[in-house]
């Protein structure tokens, strides 16, 4: 993370100051400052990087992925910033830490970070409905806006009608409300009784925070999320269709269907997208170092005040039916153990990053396939958060008390059961 790890403890101890003088001046009205913790300057143990670099070896094979991007950082111990494999099957160009990326279902977070600093400044009502924002969706008169961040407001979700068109035409250009249109004709579930994973209502959110601030979600994100943290890679891209970044960027892959799983020898390069297709639910782009700190930040709320009310995960749903009790859901973000995060594919990407907001331990991966949807991102992260749960102070430093309510080998061992790749044809 540019500003958390590379450097030396007493180096943090400055930046941190600096960092919070930015974010005091910087995110709205409010008085935002944030501390992020010290970071070991130096490597995690060797033993640890070979099970981690075991771990993403598996979910490449497992996701029909050629390279991923991760970042492991312990702050009393080390960090791991590593790049594996190549661009796609037949390019032998490696994959490097430096490239950027899509971060999928990460924007959520982002967006929600907009709704709850825009209403900490005064602009605006967590619990105004949604169409006093958003035309056209009159029937959605008892869903608030941070219903939607929360994912309780009972609306569908666009994915399953609009997957294929996102993989074959990655270039076209979507309006928000066209995409949310799609969810929105699901049927309704009641509100606030159970997470739904529902792209639409973010989708939703961030037309209504364009509608009540005049801005567009770009500009909202630079002013709530990027400038503060000072993210010098992350933004959420307009629309017109484009690769993650002008300089390095990680080819995102579509693998074609073919019978018994996907074909993974034949990609099809879909880097260059419109981001309209995510829009405030998916469409941001970020770096490994950059989503590192973003991660971070978010979860520990360093964007908001100090006393801020009411408190942005207080609340959580479970995830799922029948989801164990330490993995649940609200304000844009999952809730897994102690650390808080997000999941998520978008065409050509799987991406997911988690973080402790006691300790700023952190973790962040992105696949270059979307092909095994989010679950292969989401578990390897919670593989690489179980093994570096158990590395050892640093000389000098304590180890806070920290632990995960599942293990390494559970997910890897899942991981490993995965079945993306279609068996190539007999003879």
């Amino acid at each position: 993370m540019h500003l958390l790890s590379s450097r030396r403890i007493g180096a943090a101890a400055a930046s941190a100051a600096a960092l919070a003088l930015v974010l005091a001046g910087c995110s709205g009205e409010a008085d935002v400052t944030y501390t992020p913790p010290p970071q070991v300057d130096g490597a995690l143990p060797e033993d640890t990087v070979a099970q981690m670099q075991a771990a993403v070896d598996n979910a490449i094979t497992a996701s029909g992925s050629s390279g991923a991007i991760v970042g492991v950082w312990v702050p009393w111990s080390g960090e791991w910033v590593a790049a594996t494999g190549t661009q796609a099957q037949g390019d032998d160009t490696e994959v490097t830490t430096d490239m950027s990326f899509r971060v999928a279902d990460v924007t959520r977070l982002m967006t929600c970070d907009v709704l709850y600093g825009m209403a900490d400044d005064g602009l605006i009502e967590l619990d105004a409905p949604v169409p006093d924002y958003v035309s056209g969706v009159a029937d959605l008169k008892d869903i608030t806006l941070v219903d939607l961040c929360n994912g309780a407001g009972g609306i569908g979700s666009s994915e399953g009608k609009l997957k294929n068109a996102w993989l074959t035409t990655p270039e076209r250009v979507w309006s928000p409300l066209e995409l949310a249109s799609f969810g929105l004709g699901e049927a309704a579930s009641t509100p606030r009784t159970a997470y739904r994973d529902s792209d639409s209502g973010y989708l939703l959110l961030g037309l209504a925070l364009e509608r009540a601030s005049g801005m567009t979600a770009s500009a909202l994100i630079d002013k709530y999320v990027t400038d503060p943290l000072e993210l010098t890679h992350t933004r959420l891209p307009g629309s017109r269709a484009a690769a993650a970044s002008d300089g390095p960027v990680l080819r995102g892959n579509h693998l074609p269907a073919v019978e018994g799983g996907y074909d993974c020898t034949a990609p099809i390069d879909v880097s260059v997208a419109s981001a309209s297709m995510g829009f405030t639910d998916s469409g941001a782009v970020s770096t490994i170092e950059d989503l590192g700190t973003y991660i971070q930040a978010t979860a520990a709320q360093a964007l908001r005040a100090e006393d801020a009310e009411p408190a942005r995960f207080g609340a959580p749903l479970p995830a799922s039916a029948g989801a164990p009790s330490w993995y649940q859901a609200t304000g844009g973000a999952f809730l897994v153990g102690s650390m808080i995060g997000q999941q998520g594919w978008t065409a050509g990407y799987a991406t997911s990053a988690y973080s402790d907001p006691a300790t700023g331990f952190t973790v962040a991966v992105t696949l270059n396939t979307s092909a095994s949807g989010s679950s292969i991102a989401a578990y390897l992260a919670w593989e690489l958060a179980a093994i570096a749960s158990k590395v050892p102070a640093a000389e000098g430093q304590t180890a806070p008390e920290f632990g995960l309510p599942f293990t390494a080998e559970q997910y890897h061992d899942t991981i490993a059961s995965a079945v993306t790749c279609a068996a190539p044809p007999a003879g």
